[in-house]
């Protein structure tokens, strides 16, 4: 295995051992960091000039819907009944073939890694074994890490997606387990991203959590959002149910009650906050502050890409501006100009690094730049002209970076991105495929309101 010396950026590991923003080296032994500090003495294959960068833990989003990415922006008009119209009980979803999720998996995982995303939860509906099969082989030749959430089918939704269905979740999942995931210490582990009492039967929700602890996988669920909140008390029923844990990640949670937030806290279940989308499709405002408030660690999420970009760092900036205004405005409706502020950049780094890490129960391998680690990690070209001068290694990653300051990105030691662009072989090939996909798709159920599909000519690369 190559040792790759990266030499000379402002480091922020997140690893309390470390002064972040010095600048320092970083030693890579093949997946793992070997060492962290000034001016490293060690035998090399490689050097990357880091001078000028700013180095950071690979971003980790614990919710996206990847396959998403070839109907990308078809909803920003949308709120949140008019998506689950189309993509849930209005059967769009159910008109995807394997290769549809593939191409749309492959696509949006690229999106991700482009963005300095080294990390995802995949929270994907799983239409058959064809298709799980088809989403697993996107996500490992992608490159990224990835909770494989296996979700249950969008054929037949109204079914499945009911708050008195009885089914279970699909027994599939036993076999791609068997098959892909004999090991925890792969790149690509296991989750079930089941329905959950709000959108099942609470025999359903119950079966299929135990489902997903019998198989040692993750379990993640919508939970606490829109108007099913306020009166469901999901949390606290599940509470009572002896069967909240840290393997329980819920997604939104904005409109629970204030109770339930502290149990989320106590049993250390996780939730994914999904700012943007939850603003502007109408979930409810995100629930940062009331995590924070009673000791939970919000992580973030993206969510779907038909409504917002793939961008991580687009959701740090909007999680922080919407619990500050939310702060500010109380102190202001008090007759009081607010003197201090709410969260600061660095917990918001963290909400998408260690904390999205510890939710996906990855905290030993990822989420921190520390020796013994995998080596996922980030460069950001400060010397571009919206970051420079760098007055605050932090606050220029937080508040001002974007995709295009995104310079190279290791997963696990190998590099995915490296001088701006993404190394994967023949991408002008697969945005064909998209393109193609996208058209299969609307043909198949039908232009939704408000999209206006371009086909661009494309030249493949050879």
């Amino acid at each position: 295995m190559s040792r790759t010396l990266i030499q000379g950026g402002w480091v922020i590991t997140l690893d309390p051992q470390y002064r972040d923003g010095t600048i320092m080296d970083v030693l890579v032994d093949g997946e793992t960091i070997a060492a962290i500090g000034p001016n490293i003495q060690a035998a090399h294959d490689q050097v990357i000039d880091a001078r000028g960068m700013i180095v950071i833990p690979g971003l980790v989003d614990t919710h996206r819907h990847v396959w998403e990415s070839v109907i990308r922006n078809v909803g920003a008009e949308w709120s949140l009944t008019t998506y689950l119209k189309h993509l849930y009980y209005g059967g769009l979803g159910g008109k995807l073939r394997p290769e549809d999720v593939y191409v749309g998996d492959l696509l949006g995982a690229l999106e991700a890694l482009n963005a300095g995303v080294t990390t995802l939860l995949d929270w994907s509906m799983v239409n058959s074994p064809d298709h799980a099969d088809a989403l697993v082989e996107a996500l490992t030749e992608s490159g990224i890490r990835a909770v494989f959430a296996y979700g249950t089918p969008l054929l037949n939704a109204g079914a499945f997606w009911a708050r008195d269905s009885q089914l279970t979740h699909p027994e599939d999942c036993r076999r791609v387990k068997a098959r892909y995931f004999s090991s925890k210490n792969q790149r690509l582990t296991l989750g079930l991203a089941i329905r959950g009492p709000e959108f099942s039967s609470w025999d359903a929700a119950l079966h299929d959590i135990r489902l997903a602890r019998e198989l040692d996988a993750l379990c993640t669920m919508h939970l606490g959002f829109g108007t099913w909140g306020p009166h469901d008390h999901s949390v606290r029923r599940l509470y009572e149910a002896g069967v909240l844990g840290p393997d329980l990640n819920f997604v939104h949670s904005n409109t629970l009650q204030p109770d339930e937030y502290k149990i989320i806290a106590d049993t250390g279940c996780s939730v994914s906050v999904t700012p943007e989308i939850e603003m502007l499709m109408g979930h409810g405002y995100p629930c940062t502050g009331f995590l924070v408030e009673n000791g939970a660690a919000p992580t973030l999420g993206v969510d779907v890409v038909t409504s917002v970009s793939g961008d991580l760092l687009a959701q740090m900036r909007a999680v922080l501006a919407a619990e500050r205004a939310r702060v500010n405005n109380q102190t202001l409706a008090g007759g009081q100009m607010p003197e201090t502020l709410v969260l600061s950049a660095r917990q918001v780094l963290e909400f998408a690094t260690v904390n999205g890490a510890r939710a996906l129960g990855l905290e030993d391998r990822i989420g921190t730049l520390s020796v013994g680690k995998q080596a996922d990690i980030v460069l950001i070209r400060a010397t571009d002209i919206n970051l420079f001068p760098v007055n605050d290694p932090i606050g220029a990653v937080v508040s001002g970076a974007g995709v295009q300051n995104v310079d190279t990105v290791m997963v696990a030691g190998s590099m995915v991105k490296r001088h701006g662009r993404l190394l994967y072989p023949s991408l002008d090939s697969l945005l064909q495929r998209a393109q193609a996909t996208r058209d299969y798709i609307f043909e198949a159920y039908g232009i939704p309101e408000g999209a206006q599909p371009v086909s661009l000519t494309l030249e493949a690369q050879a």
